[in-house]
């Protein structure tokens, strides 16, 4: 891979991980026409969603601390539970211990959420990955996928307005995130417009279903990062290369951070027809690609 094409897919993974208009789908669009080869195959855009990923966390940075020592507090709450429950099964009953109370902040039951929906994502991007990796080689399913982001966003700009939060929000409601969530790793289905789309739906509100999408979207990247780092040898590299996927990085992070602010004014004024307009051209353009050329 050559210098500018490294810049030039960090720049498209950068505009379109936010956006919702699909990143896969545009890099795999941008390869097939331009017959790039990544010599790693699914490394370098693993590698482009990290950027986003730090991205995610300038931004919320707030929150994603406060999950992250929440989360702790709850793991070290679970297994003092656990020797409570199992030390009163030696107890007469008059002295069994109670149970210490978990989900006492909202952030407790953020993180809950954020788990709930992490499991379903796992299991379909485990079932999903074969069908990934090959339907990034050609151009009718990307072009498919973007015709269905197309109808979700068609439908987020009118679904109903909610004020739910992680204070109200139900753990079904989040579990059938995770699985939106899973669907949209295929190529060409956005992640950020299939999630945002699902959290309206669901009633939540808005500001809170940006955040809600975008910081779900960690654990799923460092998911996909492990696996895509099991299969990798060093010999994959040489020194160019790095350099490149370096600064392909860099700018995918930078234009990132970019549109998460923007998609945080795009939502709030519910603006998605202009990208449902585009995602169906750029669908339809694709398929009739791949049957022409």
């Amino acid at each position: 891979m050559k210098f500018w094409e490294a810049i030039l897919m960090g720049l498209i993974q950068g505009l379109t991980e936010f956006l919702p208009v699909s990143s896969s789908g545009h890099l795999a669009i941008f390869k097939n026409i331009f017959h790039i080869s990544t010599e790693t195959g699914l490394l370098f855009d693993v590698m482009l969603h990290i950027a986003t990923l730090a991205a995610v966390c300038v931004v919320y940075w707030k929150d994603v601390k406060e999950l992250f020592v929440n989360g702790c507090c709850m793991l070290g709450l679970w297994v003092l539970n656990a020797g409570i429950w199992i030390g009163n099964r030696f107890r007469s009953k008059e002295r069994r211990l109670p149970l210490r109370p978990v989900l006492t902040t909202p952030y407790r039951r953020f993180v809950l959420m954020i788990l709930i929906s992490t499991v379903p994502t796992g299991i379909l991007g485990i079932l999903l990955e074969k069908i990934i990796g090959s339907a990034s080689d050609y151009l009718i399913l990307p072009g498919i996928c973007l015709i269905l982001t197309s109808i979700l966003l068609f439908l987020a700009d009118r679904a109903k307005i909610g004020e739910k939060t992680e204070e109200s929000a139900t753990y079904g409601s989040a579990l059938a995130i995770g699985l939106a969530q899973g669907v949209a790793t295929l190529p060409g289905l956005s992640r950020s417009g299939t999630t945002i789309t699902a959290c309206l739906l669901s009633g939540y509100q808005k500001e809170f279903a940006v955040k809600y999408s975008f910081i779900m979207s960690i654990p799923a990247i460092l998911g996909a990062m492990v696996l895509q780092l099991t299969d990798l040898s060093l010999q994959d590299f040489n020194g160019g290369m790095i350099w490149n996927y370096l600064a392909g990085m860099l700018v995918a992070g930078v234009v990132g951070y970019i549109c998460i602010k923007t998609m945080l004014v795009v939502v709030k004024k519910k603006k998605f027809t202009v990208f449902s307009i585009y995602c169906l051209l750029a669908g339809l353009l694709s398929v009739i690609f791949y049957f022409v050329a």
